[in-house]
């Protein structure tokens, strides 16, 4: 069975100030995820899907459907901040979507076969497609997952702070802890970030860092339901509060329900926090579409 991608794309972009999900980018107007959707293809995915919000379906529907149709199966779902489990009900105050946990959760019913999730403004590679293709048709169970890991210095914005997910592995390269970290930024030859103390620290940009690349078995989704339903015990009057997949992963861990192998890809990663980063991304796919490994045209 070929694995499916699932791509998060109802997010509101706050920081970028826009829709980044349909920002063109590529020589002839691509956007991020259709390179991404692209190396799914060559990597061997059998089908995509978009977790978006139904507001923008229309519209983006009549950009992607048509370029991605015979191509590879497509299906969409939506997420909306009322889109919770029973007996809950959406606070008044809440306009902020419920996070990465509660995006992945909304394919529940559409995913049955192991899966890779990513994000949608994010470029990872095209060799991090083909690690993780193999991973998710050779080695995956219940209770073995992965991630793909990046090195921090190499996923750093030039116009302003980002957050990472720091990884830390054991000796077998099996994931063992992720800390959700803030504002980290670069200063001269230095990189900062702010501690769960609120300090600021240093760091020395090698560590392995979470850009929201995983390999999962749709086992997973029983365990995110449950962890979100208990998030929302406590934080659903939290108006800003936000369910991360990272969390849901690392409680797994701690409860001896999955490891995560942290695979490794020799691939470029650029992204589009700010409006700013856009001319970088716009530079670097340029320069891989001039090596061969990206026809100037996608879609044909």
């Amino acid at each position: 069975m070929k694995p499916t991608l699932l791509i998060l794309a109802a997010g509101m972009g706050s920081r970028y100030g826009g829709l980044k999900q349909i920002e063109p980018v590529g020589p002839s107007g691509e956007t991020i995820l259709e390179y991404s959707v692209y190396d799914a293809i060559r990597a061997g995915f059998g089908k995509v899907v978009f977790v978006i919000r139904e507001s923008f379906a229309k519209d983006f529907k009549a950009r992607f459907e048509s370029k991605l149709a015979g191509k590879i199966d497509i299906e969409y779902v939506y997420q909306e901040t009322n889109m919770l489990p029973e007996g809950f009900t959406l606070p008044e105050n809440r306009e902020k979507p419920w996070g990465t946990g509660h995006a992945v959760l909304m394919a529940r019913d559409v995913i049955h076969e192991p899966f890779a999730a990513i994000n949608a403004d994010d470029f990872y590679g095209a060799e991090a497609y083909q690690v993780i293709a193999d991973f998710l048709t050779k080695s995956v169970t219940e209770n073995t997952y992965s991630m793909i890991g990046y090195q921090l210095d190499k996923t750093l914005s030039d116009f302003g702070s980002v957050s990472r997910g720091i990884c830390e592995t054991n000796k077998n390269n099996l994931l063992t802890k992720i800390t959700e970290t803030h504002k980290i930024r670069q200063e001269g030859n230095t990189i900062l970030c702010e501690s769960e103390s609120k300090e600021t620290v240093e760091m020395t940009g090698k560590e392995t860092v979470s850009m929201n690349f995983w390999g999962f078995h749709p086992s997973v989704f029983k365990n995110i339901e449950n962890q979100f339903i208990d998030f929302l015990k406590t934080s659903i009057e939290i108006p800003k509060s936000e369910f991360y997949i990272p969390f849901v992963v690392f409680e797994m861990i701690r409860a001896g329900q999955t490891k995560v192998e942290v695979l490794k890809a020799d691939s470029p990663w650029f992204g589009v926090t700010y409006q700013e980063d856009k001319p970088f991304v716009i530079d670097q796919i340029q320069k891989l579409t001039d090596q061969g490994v990206y026809p100037g045209k996608l879609w044909q």
